[in-house]
């Protein structure tokens, strides 16, 4: 006999349906929301904790990639933690009772908050957190811990397309389509997202457009997704990275100027439109083709072909990190929107515009309360409306809400500083490799007076902690995640965790109650839920309407959804978000990137010592096997073993002027750090690019090279264009870099590359 339950992948926005079988060996769940209690012996050495089967789901169809696969294989792995761990003097991690850990914590935030003030305490939330738990945390943090000082990683990922969509539309939802509408497409335009390594059943929904030889990638790599346009499946646009803003303004200039564009969609459903003509007169195809590297051609054709396709057979236009991890990512996710808009896509039938959510829990984890700036239900924290509502349903006083904190770069540069964070609570990131400036950001870690980490693994983040906190895997715990087309699902519980772990939420209700917070709290996720529901009633994102029960029986559920409708699959049918019912086009423009001062003395000191060399253009990404910053996936032994180390993507012409060779080792160094992997030599990467994968830490992380420089409208870091330095790795070597380096470790790889060579 065995039990089972129906849930969804607990890695990407995906969200791919599965069912996990357990053993009867294991102890079936009892009551959501319930405690941990004692779970049955392991079954025998071999067998799975967990048996994972694909489901039949709109998104992946029964499909799952290795990382869905495999995703069992962390639910019993040895290296768990499974009792709270204090680290000592001598900077061991010990377990401690979890009474004697929330004691501690409750005294370093009341002392933090005598000795420094309530905004001495932050929070750094995750976009993996169930909505349950995202919600709950920003009500923790204003209410429990009363700090502004809250923000998430969501900031890393979505945020710039966030932005854009709000200025465009007055509402942002990544896809504000169901994903299934791409199938029918006949052109498919894809700026800067390789889906076909970082959720690879998506690409089944790509079919259509590229059987119509209508699949246009724009990706400075070849990548997996790159490759899907060759034998006649469409194009691949290859620009220098940063200039997809240049781009996309000369696709836009040819739709104009070849009189492809949708004047009476135009005229009926949008403003601003002069503005924009005005903004991409002067970027002409043969101009966009000296700034990004894009023939002429090649862009005219774009125009021509999302025209034809908008006509026809249904266009869409879909963008991901790559073209949004910038300081003018908002821009050029703002261009690609007016790109759509003068294609009359947005809110059609057969067409449309959207973004692709990465993490797990990305579009749920944004809406209800753990950015700086927002109250549950995508309400703005400086809205007197929303704030008085707000208070209502938490039966506070209004005056006990914080107003905006800060945004994640900035509040991270804050730690340890004298009128920064100094006691830090962590959730679901692991920001000491997802970070920009890396280096920077651990030093900043081991400044803080106290760090809270709540996980399931010694994450590179939690080894830095004074306190981790155990916490149930997704198989552990019941609650709902809203996935990349905003659909709403529920994550069941599996399995009992083990004894010494809890749940997130049931830290919260008893830190709070010894904090003696106003309002109430609640371990049970259908409770947290329940409220939720309410909090979020009449704002943007709108759960009213949506409950376990229905969930549970399988229904759709697309935001907004309020009480008494039936959800909202299809978004701007009738109208956009604006008060007038009309979408805006904003006008844009590439702004010229300075480096600062820093930079440019270390730039120089470079070039200097190597003689000469000229910088290489970083861009970072993530592969098949891996995710986000690798802190479960690089436990997954199949995982691992497939994908064991970081390799730097290099052009065989970059690299023969360097006398690198295949499989060298080499240094990848700025005025921020340096790190060291092998070489993998393809021309499918641009000759002046190279590319890092951001899943590794220490020697091999990519984002200790990466500038903690931000998009002044959204607060997303720029990941896409580091300037950087090659140099082939020689014995004797070491890696500088401050807060992580290992250098012997180094050293020792090098021999040993020599010695097989």
């Amino acid at each position: 006999m065995t039990t089972g339950a129906d849930t969804h992948c607990p890695y990407c926005a995906l969200q791919c349906a599965m069912t996990l079988t357990s053993p009867a060996a294991l102890t079936p769940a009892s009551q959501p929301g319930s405690d941990p209690v004692h779970a049955a012996p392991a079954p025998a050495v071999g067998l799975p904790v967990l048996t994972v089967t694909g489901r039949d789901f709109p998104t992946n169809r029964g499909g799952l990639c290795r990382k869905g696969w495999t995703s069992a294989a962390l639910l019993d792995h040895p290296g768990r933690v499974t009792e709270p761990l204090l680290k000592d003097a001598d900077g061991v991690h010990r377990p401690v009772s979890w009474d004697e850990a929330l004691m501690r914590i409750v005294s370093a935030v009341k002392r933090t908050r005598v000795e420094h003030g309530a905004d001495a305490v932050g929070v750094f939330g995750g976009g993996g957190l169930t909505n349950e738990k995202a919600y709950q945390l920003g009500k923790f943090a204003r209410l429990a811990l009363g700090t502004s000082r809250i923000d998430y990683n969501g900031r890393f990922c979505m945020s710039s397309a966030a932005a854009a969509g709000m200025r465009a539309f007055g509402l942002d939802r990544g896809l504000p389509f169901p994903l299934a509408d791409l199938d029918a497409a006949s052109t498919i335009l894809m700026l800067g997202s390789n889906v076909a390594e970082t959720m690879p059943p998506f690409v089944q929904h790509l079919q259509g457009a590229r059987d119509a030889g209508g699949l246009i990638v724009v990706d400075p790599r070849r990548s997996a997704t790159a490759a899907f346009t060759s034998d006649g499946g469409g194009l691949h646009l290859q620009p220098l990275p940063g200039t997809d803003l240049a781009l996309l303004l000369g696709i836009s200039h040819a739709v104009i100027h070849e009189g492809l564009a949708d004047a009476g969609y135009i005229a009926e459903r949008t403003t601003g439109y002069d503005a924009v003509v005005r903004s991409v007169g002067s970027f002409w195809p043969e101009r966009v083709q000296s700034i990004t590297g894009v023939p002429a051609g090649l862009i005219r054709d774009t125009a021509r072909r999302l025209a034809d396709g908008a006509r026809k057979g249904g266009s869409y236009i879909l963008t991901g990190r790559g073209v949004e991890q910038h300081v003018d990512g908002t821009d050029t996710a703002t261009a690609a929107i007016n790109l759509a808009l003068l294609l009359g896509l947005p809110g059609s039938a057969r067409s449309g515009y959207g973004t692709l959510t990465g993490q797990g829990n990305g579009q749920g984890g944004r809406e209800h309360g753990q950015k700086a700036d927002q109250l549950p239900g995508y309400r703005k924290i400086t809205d007197p409306a929303a704030r008085a509502y707000m208070a209502k349903v938490w039966g506070v006083p209004e005056t006990l809400i914080p107003g905006p904190g800060l945004p994640a770069v900035e509040l991270l540069k804050s730690l340890g500083q004298p009128d920064g964070v100094r006691c830090l609570f962590v959730h679901g990131a692991n920001v000491a490799v997802s970070a920009p400036d890396a280096n920077a950001v651990i030093a900043g870690l081991r400044s803080l007076d106290f760090l809270v980490v709540c996980d399931f693994f010694l994450s590179e983040t939690a080894a830095e902690a004074d306190l981790v906190l155990p916490v149930t895997q997704w198989a552990e715990e019941e609650g709902t995640l809203t996935n990349l087309e905003g659909r709403v699902l529920r994550r069941r519980r599996a399995l009992t965790p083990p004894p010494g772990v809890r749940s997130e939420l049931w830290i919260m209700t008893r830190l709070a109650e010894l904090l003696h917070a106003p309002s109430t709290f609640s371990e049970d996720p259908e409770t947290v839920f329940e409220e939720l529901r309410l909090a979020s009633s009449g704002g943007l994102a709108d759960y009213s309407g949506i409950d376990y029960a229905m969930l549970d029986r399988g229904e759709a559920a697309y935001w907004p959804y309020p009480a008494g409708s039936t959800g909202t699959p299809r978004l701007f049918l009738e109208s956009f978000a604006h008060a007038d019912g009309r979408a805006v086009l904003t006008p844009v423009s590439p702004r010229r990137r300075t480096p600062s001062a820093a930079a440019a003395r270390a730039g120089a000191d470079r070039v200097e010592a190597d003689r000469g060399a000229k910088p290489m253009t970083l861009i970072t990404g993530r592969l098949m096997e891996h995710y986000q910053s690798g802190a479960q996936t690089r436990r997954v032994a199949a995982l691992a073993e497939a994908q064991p180390e970081a390799r730097l993507q290099l052009h065989p012409a970059a690299a023969a002027a360097q006398g690198i060779a295949d499989g060298d080792f080499v240094f990848i160094s700025n005025e921020r750090g340096e790190v060291s992997c092998r070489a993998e030599l393809s021309t499918d990467i641009r000759p002046e690019t190279v590319f890092l994968p951001f899943h590794f830490p220490e020697l091999e992380s990519a984002n200790r090279l990466t500038e903690a420089a931000t998009d002044p409208i959204s607060g997303m870091p720029e990941f896409k264009t580091s300037k950087v330095w090659i140099r082939p790795a020689v014995s004797g070597d070491a890696v500088s870099g401050g807060a992580a380096g290992n250098h012997s470790g180094v050293q020792a790889r090098v021999l040993q590359a020599e010695e097989t060579s």
